[in-house]
């Protein structure tokens, strides 16, 4: 899904840019083409300026969407979770980044809460990207306590991991 949105807008790279933004942000668009988290507007010239366009170009996206009936129902649907990634380090918490080799790949969730859970670690938030929208999607666990490092290397071991870090 992600490369059919990012297609629609092949010819500008700016405009695939507030794409980007929007998908990662969870930000929707409103029916008056304005960008939205919750009920809260977000000016063009702020997203402008986070990803370095012209907020004409934040307007022209914004328009195409509106214009496309399968990106206005995405982008018009699109909501925000709150992390608890940036929080981690205030409030003594472990985030577990987990890459994969093949993230459409069922069963990979369960398998790495579940080793996790087995050894007795709370987990306060799970977060999986989606691979239909993001290049590299992770899997990312955050914990209430530190992860031992015989965990660490039972889940590196998992034939689908491709790489774990910690933080």
């Amino acid at each position: 899904m992600f490369d059919e949105i990012m297609e629609k807008f092949a010819d500008s790279p700016s405009q695939q840019a507030v794409i980007r933004l929007l998908l990662e942000r969870g930000f929707s668009v409103n029916d008056e083409g304005r960008v939205v988290s919750g009920g809260i507007e977000i000016p063009n010239t702020g997203i402008a300026r986070e990803i370095g366009v012209d907020r004409r170009v934040v307007d022209a996206t914004t328009d195409a969407i509106l214009d496309d009936p399968e990106l206005r129902r995405i982008f018009q649907n699109i909501s925000a979770i709150p992390s608890l990634m940036d929080l981690a380090p205030v409030l003594d918490l472990t985030v577990l980044t987990v890459r994969v080799a093949d993230a459409d790949e069922s069963g990979i969730v369960a398998q790495v809460t579940g080793l996790i859970a087995e050894r007795g670690i709370s987990i306060r938030q799970t977060i999986s990207q989606d691979p239909e929208f993001t290049d590299d999607p992770c899997l990312y666990i955050i914990t209430d306590a530190d992860l031992p490092g015989d965990l660490l290397n039972e889940l590196k071991a998992l034939p689908f991991v491709r790489k774990i870090e910690l933080e």
